[in-house]
């Protein structure tokens, strides 16, 4: 059964982050839940904001604590609120949100947008665990432009992405340095449950599932056999369809060095997509 995701919208964040202080008593409530512990006094103390500086100071010692200290926002010029606001926009957003667009929402250099936004994507990648049941694998190719009509595996300067969808469930998305058998099995391995059913086209880097100890199930494409029952691989080439449509309208290009980032933040939305607590929400509890 699907859950519905509670709204967050622009008036709801402007209300709870209304300034930087008000960003920062959050980071603080969020890093310290129990209070902050001293330590000089080597115990839970209380705390007051100092005027003007991101830190708090210990009533009893004088000691001072920056909640900023260690995570994305350490030592950023950038105003804490700004830094929350392009969290907020990554995360209400399906396709993305360009650099260039938060440095027109903001006011910050396109600089400083990008190198935000890259350091949020740091957040965004996390383990998404082993795939069970019904699982769906496929290849695509990222990038570069296609020349003299050759597309997909026969296309010149495109990155490979091999990924693994699982039914009503999580997907993951990896570069590879080429799309062998000898790269995209161990890569199966390591993520698919033995003995799980998992779903491919006809490409002949497959043909040894079973032998893997999967039971494999594959639609031959190249007939023009796309859904035979239960037997496709819709879910991870509608992800394909999300991801590349996001790069071409927003990001227009992304380079292999960064691609990686990119995906991690297309496949976060994507597996937090039915959760009941906001995306936003979702994305701050990334903080560290």
């Amino acid at each position: 059964m699907k859950t519905k995701q509670a709204k967050y919208t622009a008036k709801h964040f402007e209300k709870e982050f209304a300034s930087d202080d008000a960003c920062l008593e959050w980071l603080k409530n969020y890093r310290f839940p129990d209070g902050i512990e001293c330590p000089t006094c080597k115990k839970v103390t209380k705390h007051y904001k100092i005027a003007k500086r991101p830190c708090y100071k210990c009533d009893l010692c004088g000691h001072e604590v920056y909640p900023t200290a260690g995570t994305i926002f350490h030592k950023s010029s950038t105003p804490l609120k700004v830094w929350f606001e392009a969290m907020f926009w990554m995360a209400t957003t399906r396709s993305g949100h360009s650099a260039k667009e938060l440095q027109r929402r903001t006011g910050v250099t396109y600089k400083t947008a990008w190198r935000m936004f890259k350091q949020i994507r740091t957040l965004l990648d996390e383990n998404t665990g082993m795939f069970t049941n019904e699982v769906e694998v496929d290849e695509t190719y990222i990038g570069g432009k296609a020349h003299g009509g050759s597309r997909g595996r026969g296309a010149e300067f495109k990155t490979a992405v091999v990924g693994i969808a699982q039914r009503k469930g999580k997907v993951t998305a990896k570069v590879v340095a080429n799309v062998r058998r000898s790269t995209v099995m161990p890569l199966i391995q390591k993520n698919v449950a033995h003995k799980s059913i998992i779903y491919t086209d006809e490409f002949g880097i497959y043909n040894t599932l079973d032998s893997a100890g999967f039971t494999h199930i594959k639609c031959d494409h190249a007939a023009e056999r796309y859904v035979i029952g239960s037997a496709h691989t819709n879910t991870i080439e509608g992800f394909w369809s999300l991801v590349k449509r996001g790069i071409d309208g927003v990001y227009h290009a992304v380079s292999p060095k960064y691609l990686q980032s990119y995906l991690n933040e297309y496949q976060f939305r994507y597996n937090h997509r039915l959760d009941s607590a906001p995306m936003f929400q979702t994305v701050l509890n990334q903080i560290r």
